[in-house]
């Protein structure tokens, strides 16, 4: 997960078990990174809590990633080599797994920068009213 935008950029977060037992557990984080098997099937949870900053709104990025990736020649099951076109095909879809990845990355930063780009042009706007209204003020 990844706080995109509010406050310090930072949020609580949880995860149960079907069970209710709480298998991550971390205070005002920016972001972090939780691998798991799970080991029994059913509902798990997991919860983002902003309860400690009141006044701000945030964003939160999460991407879960279920299970192995199936293999990119189901129909060849087999002890033997692979063909130069088969590991060609391999090395350029995992070249692509982490293109997604730098992409993801990439489109963060952006919404982050966006956010910090409108918030900047909010307050702008409204100390130009007021310079405005001051300016009219001292004139009249």
């Amino acid at each position: 997960f990844q706080v995109i935008t509010g406050g310090h950029y930072d949020v609580d977060c949880r995860l149960e078990d079907p069970d209710g037992t709480v298998l991550y557990k971390e205070m005002k984080k920016q972001y972090d990174s939780f691998t798991f098997t799970a080991s029994r099937n059913g509902t798990y949870k997991f919860c983002f809590s902003n309860e400690f900053s009141t006044f701000t709104h945030k964003t939160v990025y999460f991407d879960f990633q279920v299970g192995e990736d199936p293999p990119l020649f189901p129909s060849e099951n087999r002890v033997t080599a692979l063909t130069q076109m088969e590991s060609a095909c391999v090395s350029i879809h995992e070249a692509l797994k982490s293109v997604i990845d730098y992409q993801t990355h990439f489109r963060l930063r952006e919404a982050q920068g966006r956010s910090r780009a409108e918030d900047l042009n909010t307050r702008v706007a409204y100390w130009s009213i007021g310079e405005a209204i001051i300016l009219l003020v001292v004139s009249i």
